[in-house]
């Protein structure tokens, strides 16, 4: 199946606690064939055990990995494939949201699109749409973040007797909410859905001819392919690197931007080495050139494996990855206990670097919806937030803006095991020349 030659999209479900998100994902995979009945089946029969009946069925296909190691269930679709006639899809289906953001961040799920679950439920709308519920969150990381693309799951339909009033009164809930995040709500579609019964994932359901658009299924395919980076430079941030005898130094890592070459130039960063790629693979087959999107390993002559760890970046020689020793940055505090002040020092991840990193200025907090300026100099940030704040990281960082490199451009924060923060690089203030150690 993988070897699909159908243009591939990560997709991430989001939603709010209890909207119905991963019934919803579950029913379509079921649907879809993806996941047997047999499977489901069996979660039907525990969680009749467990006295919660037959509703939980579909949701405990995709429900959190911890509760399933609980359970002794060891089924991870974390990262469930499927494919749509027009996609090749990998879901991604984060347990709790900080983790979304993470993987996000740290390249494990850079989503090119998304699909938000909206119950229409009195009561579960109002918390998931407000300020402070899941789904008004995950919309501005979304959008912050850089996923343009967006399918809004108006679900359980089938608990408001399918009513086309309650639809449209929802619809314009959630499309204000995406207005003031900044979608442009005209190319999103919004659909009747019920997760539980099966209604429009994937058959126009009878239950509501009222609506004419498209099923869940119809509008993955009317996503957009995004374009593939390859005519930026080169960036490949280093995974993992390996010392094999006879073959010398081997990092690992994805081709986040351009093209890489055997024999093409190339310098580590930030140690400012550089070395020759004498050969390329992916998953054991020999290739002369990778791009964008290509996980491989390569051999790096001229290279000694002290002189390059996880975290770096290797970029061609003619245009050398950027390297900060301090950055200004847009922000988005998703948790704090308290409130953070300058000064405070969590642990920045991006890519595959993690670094402690200094808040060494807050500029200016930020209304979320319009982007200005609502206060300059803040003295503190607390959950909610967002700002214009200066990071300096500990040691030297290679990093790019988001604008020039959305790929590498974004990282969290990180502190006492949770997201704090999650932001994207504005500019460099000061770059760091390893020729100047």
């Amino acid at each position: 199946m993988s070897g699909s030659k159908k243009p591939h999209l990560n997709l991430v479900v989001t939603g709010h606690v209890d909207n119905g998100k991963s019934t919803c994902v579950g029913h379509l995979m079921v649907d879809m064939g993806v996941i047997d009945q047999r499977t489901i089946d069996a979660f039907a029969k525990e969680s009749e055990a467990t006295g919660k009946g037959d509703t939980f069925k579909y949701a405990w296909v995709l429900d959190s990995i911890k509760d399933e190691r609980d359970r002794g269930i060891t089924i991870d679709l974390a990262f469930q494939k499927f494919e749509t006639p027009k996609f090749f899809y990998t879901l991604i289906d984060a347990p709790g949201h900080r983790d979304f953001i993470k993987n996000m961040i740290t390249g494990a799920s850079e989503a090119d699109a998304s699909v938000l679950v909206i119950s229409v439920k009195p009561g579960e709308t109002e918390a998931a749409t407000e300020p402070g519920g899941q789904a008004r969150e995950h919309a501005f990381l979304a959008r912050t973040l850089g996923v343009s693309q967006m399918i809004v799951a108006l679900n359980k339909m089938d608990d408001s007797g399918y009513s086309e009033a309650r639809y449209k009164e929802v619809k314009e809930i959630a499309e204000k909410m995406l207005k003031l995040v900044g979608y442009n709500t005209s190319k999103v579609q919004f659909i009747p859905v019920s997760g539980w019964k099966g209604d429009n994932l994937i058959k126009k359901s009878e239950n509501m001819p009222w609506y004419k658009g498209p099923t869940l299924l119809e509008a993955l395919d009317m996503f957009e392919a995004p374009e593939k980076p390859i005519g930026k430079p080169l960036r490949i941030p280093v995974q993992d690197v390996y010392s094999i005898t006879g073959v010398g130094t081997v990092p690992v890592g994805r081709v986040e931007t351009g093209i890489v070459k055997t024999n093409d130039k190339v310098v580590v960063m930030p140690s400012g080495v550089s070395g020759e790629v004498k050969s390329i693979e992916t998953h054991h087959t020999q290739m002369d050139s990778a791009e964008a999107g290509d996980n491989i390993g390569f051999n790096l002559r001229g290279v000694d494996k002290k002189s390059i760890k996880r975290g770096d970046m290797i970029g061609a020689a003619s245009s050398p990855p950027t390297v900060v020793k301090e950055f200004e940055a847009q922000i988005i505090v998703i948790h704090h206990p308290t409130a953070m002040a300058p000064g405070y020092t969590p642990v920045l991840h991006a890519h595959t670097a993690q670094v402690a990193a200094t808040l060494s200025e807050f500029i200016a907090k930020i209304d979320s919806k319009t982007g200005g300026v609502v206060e300059e100099k803040p003295k503190f940030l607390k959950t909610g937030d967002a700002a214009i704040v200066r990071i300096k990281p500990v040691r030297p960082l290679a990093i790019e803006t988001f604008k020039e490199f959305p790929e590498i451009g974004r990282f969290a924060l990180r502190d006492m095991g949770t997201t704090i923060a999650a932001g994207v690089v504005k500019s460099v203030i000061e770059k760091y020349d390893p020729s100047k150690k």
